[in-house]
């Protein structure tokens, strides 16, 4: 049974959020609550899979939302090159997750179906669930379906021996996790199906939601397919960097040998 190594690539940050940006119910809202921007790149042996791509300098600025670093130039300490990459799975189809896949032209997408219908669908007619969408992004995801290089799932599917998707919606129609096999068990790439460990560890949803049921369910998904609770790597959580060993840049963490210090929350 093939294991992967995981590695946690930070692109971005913003400071300047407060508690009641990442959580619907909470007492403190006022308190400053930081979030990191990452991208997860899969390697086993030759094989190699990319995990979202960030979001570029153009989108940035459209968005008043500056990046540390350009997705591949922050790639670039794993010896990787954006031609070289052929899968990428969309986690979903938001801006900072998305805003990158035409740096990756070779790349066949692995998306949930679902996710593809939302974007593209009446949904879309309300400025509130359209925010976290960039219809360039979409379009290219639509480009490259129409070039035969989007490939889609509907629910639970494997990707590679030791890669699987599971979709579990809520904050986005299409939403996905990724569980991968790693030399410590299946560890489980959230996304934003957890932002936060504090999301499905207090059980707080983020309040960029569609479906906040399926939210809810998606934290119990995530303990389920976690081999142990501490190998659910949240999507936006600086704590990542900090109990992860750091990896072949100070931007870029280990992730597959465990976590190195204790998870807040899960000790």
């Amino acid at each position: 049974m093939s294991t992967w190594e995981v590695h946690a690539v930070k692109y971005a940050d913003r400071n300047s959020r407060t508690r009641r940006d990442s959580f619907i119910f909470d007492d403190n809202h006022d308190a400053p609550h930081p979030m990191d921007y990452f991208m997860w790149l899969l390697r086993c042996g030759p094989r190699t899979i990319l995990v979202d791509t960030g979001y570029d300098d153009a989108e940035a600025a459209s968005r008043d939302r500056p990046i540390r670093l350009d997705p591949v130039t922050a790639l670039a300490p794993l010896g990787i090159t954006p031609e070289a990459i052929t899968d990428v799975i969309v986690t979903h189809l938001h801006y900072d997750h998305a805003g990158g896949l035409h740096l990756f032209p070779n790349a066949r997408l692995h998306m949930q179906a679902a996710e593809m219908a939302y974007a593209t669908g009446p949904c879309m007619c309300h400025d509130t669930l359209r925010m976290p969408f960039t219809a360039g992004h979409i379009c290219e995801a639509v480009q490259r379906l129409y070039s035969g290089k989007v490939i889609f799932t509907d629910g639970d599917a494997e990707i590679a021996d030791g890669v699987t998707v599971h979709c579990i919606g809520g904050h986005s129609r299409g939403l996905q996790a990724v569980r991968v096999r790693t030399e410590k068990g299946w560890m489980v790439l959230a996304s934003d199906a957890a932002h936060y460990y504090e999301n499905f560890v207090a059980r707080k949803p983020f309040p960029i939601v569609v479906d906040l049921q399926n939210m809810l369910d998606g934290f119990d998904t995530l303990l389920r397919l976690a081999s142990r609770p501490e190998l659910i790597v949240p999507g936006h959580d600086p704590i990542v960097c900090e109990v992860f060993a750091p990896g072949a840049a100070d931007h870029i963490r280990r992730l597959d040998p465990g976590p190195q210090r204790p998870v807040p929350g899960l000790s």
